[in-house]
């Protein structure tokens, strides 16, 4: 176990999370009234925990009040991640097509003007099937595809830039109760932030990884060190007769500033709930550096020295 520091009676190992480049864009969905945005929203959010097995990462970046929206309309902002432009580019349409231009009174933005351009509006304005029209508004292109509620109003293009994934952070606890405890602390702390999300369900992950398995056509398998069921089977075991319950969380953002801030805020919030209400240990997930070349190290992010 490595050397570790101690806030709150709370151990913080010394060690580092490994994040990754990833592409990356904003789209703001708005609608009549806030339910229909979300409903929208959390449908085109839906099955982006994992590029490993969805093709992107999404999640609800925050709520938008009418007045920060392009149409003045209730709306949110979604963050949408993968590992290439090309990728995001068809996860976007398809999310938007499937999920946005079917609900009821919505429409989508783009919420990020600089970067790389893909296809936002551009090809779902040929489900108008000739009946589409395009308006140009201060030099930005607005298409509008008569539908059976009106119509549906979408921005031509949005913009990629590049993006950080797999920050991360492992909370050991005393028990489940506890483990979610914490977690959702955490997670309010650092969705009360800009340019990230958590995009696994509730933003907590209980199935941790680790790279490889006994079994050939799996390149990534069940993280037994923090498995409480496999403590005393395995010989690595990261947990103690103390810790039965490890709990997870992945952020993705806009830069690797952002990570380290949503990183720092579920920390601290942790931290605050402390050793009296079951957190024994922070942890995080690394590969000795070789999968990516972000690395946030959790003492210095609490502004300690650390490896």
């Amino acid at each position: 176990m490595t050397a570790a520091l101690v806030r709150n009676g709370v151990q913080i190992d010394d060690t580092f999370a490994e994040a990754f480049p990833m592409k990356a864009t904003r789209i703001l969905v708005t609608a009549r009234n806030a339910t229909w945005a979300r409903h929208a929203a959390v449908s085109a959010t839906g099955l982006a925990t994992s590029v490993i097995g969805c093709g992107c990462e999404a999640g609800i970046e925050r709520v938008l009040d009418p007045a920060e929206t392009p149409d003045g309309r209730p709306g949110l902002s979604l963050l949408l991640f993968a590992m290439s432009g090309k990728e995001l580019a068809k996860q976007v349409e398809r999310r938007v097509g499937q999920c946005v231009l079917t609900c009821p009174t919505t429409a989508v933005y783009a919420g990020i003007a600089e970067g790389e351009a893909i296809a936002l509006g551009r090809n779902l304005r040929f489900f108008g099937d000739g009946w589409q029209v395009s308006k140009m508004i201060d030099g930005v292109r607005y298409w509008r595809v008569p539908v059976m509620d009106g119509e549906f109003v979408a921005q031509e293009t949005t913009a990629v830039v590049k993006g950080v994934g797999g920050g991360n952070l492992l909370f050991l606890c005393t028990d489940a109760d506890s483990a979610l405890s914490v977690a959702e602390a955490a997670v309010a702390a650092m969705q009360a932030l800009p340019n990230v999300i958590l995009p696994f369900p509730g933003g907590v992950v209980r199935s941790g990884s680790k790279v490889g398995s006994k079994y050939a056509a799996l390149g990534a398998s069940t993280n037994d060190a923090f498995c409480p069921g496999l403590f005393g089977l395995v010989g690595a075991s990261e947990l103690t007769t103390a810790t039965r319950c490890v709990m997870e969380i992945v952020i993705d953002g806009l830069a690797e500033a952002d990570v380290g801030a949503a990183m720092r805020a579920g920390l601290e919030a942790g931290i605050a709930l402390g050793a009296g209400k079951g957190l024994v240990r922070i942890s995080a997930g690394n590969y000795g550096g070789k999968l990516g070349p972000f690395h946030f190290h959790l003492h210095r992010l609490l502004g300690e020295g650390g490896a």
